[in-house]
C-alpha cells in the first residue's frame, strides 16, 4: 500500500523535560482513516503536531514519501491540514470568506481561483452562503465545519484532527462524523470520543505515556475491554 505518512523512531520532549513520545514508528497508507486514542497526556495532540512540523524533534516523519525538512516544510504544510480541538484558535479574521481564503492566497493562487476554492470548500462542509459571516459568532459545530473548510480550500491530502466532536450535541455531532466519513481523503483522528472513533475510523492507535501499546483494526480494540481499562479508555460496570 502507498504510503501517506512514515514516522520513524520519533521521540519528543518538551522543554521542561517532559518527555511526551517515545520511540514512535508508525505508517499510515494513502486513504486510510485512523483514530489516535489515549488517557490525558499520552501524546496524541503533541504526535499530530508532527505532521505538518508545528513540532519537530529526533527521528524522521515522511509525508507522501517526502522527509519533513526545512527545504519542504511549505510543501508539507499544503499536503497535511491540521484542525485543531478549539476551532477558536484557528479562525481569525473577520469573515467566513477571509477564513478560508486564507490558505489559497499564501500559496499563491490567483484571485478566481481563490473564489473557486473557497466556494467549492464551503460546499464539501454545507456552509455555502456563510461567506460574509463572522466567524466567530457561528455555532462550535459551525465553527469547525469552517475549520475544516480551510484546509479543503488547499486541496490538502491528509486531514489531521484533534478531539473533532468535542464541545458538540448529538446531532452536530453525528453530522459531522457524516461529513469527514464522507471526505476522499487520508484521515488521522485523535479523540476520546470512542462511540465517534467506532463509526468513522478503519484502524485504531492506542498511545499511553508517549508509547504506542497498539495497533488493530477498530473493531478489535473496541472489543478488548481489558486493555481499554488499562489505558483508562473505558470502566466496567462494577467499577463504576
Amino acid at each position: 500500500m502507498e504510503k501517506a505518512i512514515e514516522i520513524e523512531n520519533l521521540s519528543y520532549s518538551y522543554p521542561d523535560g517532559q518527555q511526551a513520545l517515545r520511540e514512535i514508528n508508525l505508517a499510515v497508507g494513502l486513504g486510510q482513516t485512523v483514530a489516535l486514542i489515549g488517557p490525558n497526556g499520552a501524546g496524541k495532540s503533541t504526535l499530530l503536531l508532527h505532521l505538518n512540523g508545528i513540532l519537530r524533534s529526533d527521528g524522521t516523519v515522511r509525508i507522501l514519501g517526502v522527509p519533513l525538512e526545512d527545504k519542504n516544510l511549505k510543501w508539507v504544510r499544503s499536503k497535511v491540514g491540521l484542525v485543531f480541538q478549539d476551532p477558536d484558535d484557528q479562525l481569525f479574521s473577520p469573515t467566513v470568506f477571509d477564513d478560508v481564503a486564507f490558505g489559497p492566497i499564501n500559496m499563491g493562487y490567483a484571485e478566481e481561483e481563490v473564489r473557486g476554492k473557497v466556494s467549492q470548500a464551503l460546499k464539501w462542509v454545507g456552509m455555502e452562503g456563510y461567506e460574509g459571516r463572522s466567524p466567530h459568532h457561528l455555532s462550535v459545530g459551525e465553527k469547525k465545519r469552517i475549520a475544516i473548510a480551510t484546509i479543503l480550500s488547499m486541496s490538502s491530502e491528509i486531514l489531521v484532527i484533534d478531539e473533532p466532536t468535542a464541545n458538540l450535541d448529538p446531532r452536530a455531532k453525528w453530522e459531522l462524523i457524516t461529513l469527514v466519513k464522507g471526505l476522499p481523503m487520508t484521515k488521522i483522528v485523535a479523540s476520546h470520543d470512542l462511540e465517534m472513533v467506532t463509526a468513522l475510523c478503519e484502524r485504531t492507535i492506542i498511545l499511553d505515556e508517549g508509547k504506542m501499546v497498539a495497533d488493530d483494526a477498530t473493531p478489535s480494540i473496541m472489543s478488548n475491554t481489558a486493555l481499554l481499562e488499562r489505558h483508562g479508555l473505558a470502566t466496567t460496570p462494577e467499577r463504576r
